[in-house]
């Protein structure tokens, strides 16, 4: 009897390694986006953990306004005051109802135009920051190419409303929210559920248009941007975090809302059920092949699937890299070498090290339990020789 439970006792512990991390569906191939383009990446590492026709033009609609509002809060003074012209008054589309001469502060300019989605807030904010919607195409393009390093986004007007050139792609309307999200009024007013207004002949409560933000919430959304026109379809932005993981899911040309939101959460769960975020510390210390020292000079975010083990390589020329146990390369920073900077704190490690550690922690539950089994068998062993 007493053998009989010292084998289901090892039969447990074997169960036990099986089961030490529960990995969550890897296959991109079971999301079934209704969506034309799609694309989800992590918001602080930037890579990619999904994409459909993620490089396809496509008419952006009022996400458009995302660029518009990150350019206004970089260029212009929130508090400044603006007049609003009869040409903002007289667009068409969604509005917050501006009069010709009100006067308007730029930060609530920007408020109902991302929260209400209103076309008179963006040409009145592009009017007064470049003197004209032309000018401010021109303007809005070369900062979307040099600040924010997009390629494929040619942006004719500040709201969306539908011209033939005026295109972007989900990539680009990707990496323009992860950059807007680095800014700390743009997420305030991005992540704005409900704001009273009280303008010269409007006085409500706006109403975020995205329904995972309030109708249908979704566990950690922090923001969202809806849009429609005939050409686009629906179009929807959204960002979401939980724990140390922040994502951006972006679609396009859905043929209904309801198909737009059901492809925003399906490319959230994935990302939440199957990817962690990594971090390296800023001030951390690397060594490459040649020997030469190096040190990163900001926090470096990587992104990988939760069962996937990656190492930390130095290439000659001072590039980090991460790397997984293919060898694929999931993200990577340039080095700056340690003549440069202050000696190091004794808190920087060498990329050994560091690697050492990171195994031994990812490692630690399958570690302890071979040890337990270890002993349990040295235990039977013993216990048959003192039998006999």
């Amino acid at each position: 009897m007493r053998k009989v439970s010292v084998y289901l006792g090892l039969l447990l512990l074997i169960n036990a390694i099986s089961v030490t991390k529960a990995f969550g569906n890897y296959d991109s191939a079971s999301l079934t986006l209704n969506s034309e383009s799609a694309i989800l990446i992590d918001e602080r590492s930037g890579q990619v953990l999904y994409e459909k026709n993620g490089d396809k033009q496509v008419y952006p609609a009022s996400l458009t306004k995302i660029a518009t509002a990150i350019y206004a809060i970089e260029k212009g003074n929130l508090e400044e005051i603006f007049t609003v012209s009869q040409n903002a008054r007289d667009v068409d589309g969604t509005r917050v109802y501006l009069e010709a001469g009100e006067q308007v502060s730029l930060k609530k300019l920007i408020q109902g135009m991302l929260i209400n989605s209103g076309n008179d807030a963006g040409i009145a904010i592009a009017e007064h920051l470049d003197g004209s919607v032309e000018k401010f195409s021109t303007n809005i393009n070369k900062y979307l190419k040099t600040k924010v390093g997009v390629h494929d986004t040619n942006f004719k007007n500040p709201h969306g409303l539908f011209k033939e050139s005026h295109v972007t792609t989900a990539y680009d309307m990707a990496k323009i929210t992860q950059y807007a999200m680095k800014n700390k009024e743009f997420r305030e007013i991005f992540g704005t559920k409900t704001l009273d207004w009280k303008g010269k002949s409007w006085e409500t409560t706006l109403i975020n248009h995205h329904k995972l933000m309030r109708e249908i919430p979704y566990e950690g959304v922090t923001g969202g941007k809806t849009g429609f026109v005939d050409q686009s379809g629906q179009t929807l932005v959204t960002t979401a975090k939980r724990g140390n993981l922040s994502l951006i899911a972006v679609s396009f040309k859905a043929l209904s809302q309801t198909a737009a939101y059901d492809d925003a959460v399906q490319l959230l769960d994935y990302g939440y059920d199957n990817y962690r975020s990594s971090k390296v510390a800023k001030g951390t210390l690397f060594n490459s092949e040649k020997g030469v020292r190096y040190q990163l000079t900001e926090d470096f975010y990587f992104t990988q699937l939760n069962d996937e083990r990656v190492v930390k390589k130095v290439t000659n020329d001072g590039n980090l890299q991460i790397l997984n146990q293919e060898q694929i390369v999931l993200n990577s920073m340039k080095l700056v070498e340690e003549k440069q900077f202050k000696p190091a704190s004794s808190e920087d490690v060498s990329s050994s090290k560091t690697e050492k550690l990171s195994f031994f922690n990812q490692n630690f539950s399958i570690i302890f339990v071979f040890m337990l089994l270890f002993l349990a068998i040295i235990g039977i062993v013993y216990k048959r020789k003192k039998e006999y």
